[in-house]
């Protein structure tokens, strides 16, 4: 079984302050060169922002990092269409994911555009979205665009 790194440990804390500040639990983090840069998580709830996504956040917090090609960005859910379409924007090669049974987002669309991604499928984070899908369906639905 997969394991969380100390980067997918640092998502994983960014999902519960979200989660803690009444918000979806996603969170992630940017590496350049092996070092943390900058984590975010999804603010959609707090800041009353639809694209204000976990890796949306987490690329704001960086600001300006020149390239994007040695970077690596960690998300504790598969990043959705959007996301992932800033991923392939900004020519990030990498992607680390903690899981996609609850959501399968964009896989398929960052590999064909030569992004690697590895999925962890990692219990905490199922459990911390399953959990929330169930007391929050609502909340949850909106944030995929499902209402």
């Amino acid at each position: 079984m997969a394991q969380a790194d100390e980067f997918m440990m640092k998502a994983i804390a960014e999902a519960r302050k979200g989660l803690a500040a009444g918000g979806i639990p996603i969170g992630s983090v940017l590496v350049k060169n092996g070092k943390f840069i900058a984590g975010g998580h999804n603010k959609r709830v707090q800041e009353d922002n639809p694209i204000l996504h976990g890796e949306m956040d987490c690329l704001f917090n960086a600001g300006r990092v020149g390239s994007y090609r040695d970077t690596v960005i960690y998300s504790t859910l598969m990043p959705c269409y959007m996301c992932a379409g800033t991923i392939v924007q900004f020519r990030i090669p990498k992607v680390i994911v903690g899981e996609s049974r609850t959501f399968p987002g964009a896989r398929a669309f960052m590999e064909s555009h030569g992004v690697e991604v590895i999925d962890l499928d990692l219990p905490e984070c199922v459990e911390m979205m399953e959990t929330f899908i169930h007391e929050k369906p609502e909340l949850w639905n909106e944030d995929i665009g499902e209402l």
